[in-house]
């Protein structure tokens, strides 16, 4: 078995926490990219009728514009995104509920601008079949992710 990091970022900092952690822990990586890509305008959340806000308030599934075919062969599965209003993006609800999640240990890390946690996990088990994460934190860098 192996272990997969998989990511949303929208403007880079989870995307540099993921790929550092990867690279630690030699792990493969999976972006997890919208297949509407996002705009500057789009997550601008000081904007209340913006993309994200419309999603996040919505909670509208957000379609991911690729699959991972052989997602069985992960044990181990870190998950990466912003702390988009205290939870995970919509994208990645979508991303999560396109797999079965049984047998495998789930590690959630988030970036953030200022927001703690939450109930992030909490709110992510919904679209998680199978599996109940075993940590979830706010981070700035990889080396603050346990493995």
């Amino acid at each position: 078995m192996s272990t997969l990091v998989a990511y949303f970022s929208a403007g880079g900092k989870t995307a540099g926490v993921a790929k550092g952690l990867a690279e630690k822990i030699g792990a493969e990586v999976f972006e997890i990219v919208p297949r509407e890509p996002y705009t500057k305008s789009d997550i601008n959340f000081m904007n209340p009728v913006s993309r994200c806000n419309r999603e996040q308030i919505g909670g509208k599934d957000v379609p991911v514009a690729a699959r991972i075919e052989d997602f069985d062969k992960y044990d181990t599965v870190y998950l990466g995104f912003p702390i988009w209003y205290g939870q995970a993006p919509r994208v990645i609800h979508t991303f999560a509920k396109d797999y079965d999640w049984t047998g495998k240990t789930l590690h959630i890390f988030a970036t953030s601008g200022g927001s703690n946690i939450g109930k992030t996990a909490e709110k992510l088990s919904q679209s998680l079949k199978g599996v109940v994460p075993a940590d979830a934190k706010v981070v700035k860098d990889a080396s603050e992710i346990i493995v």
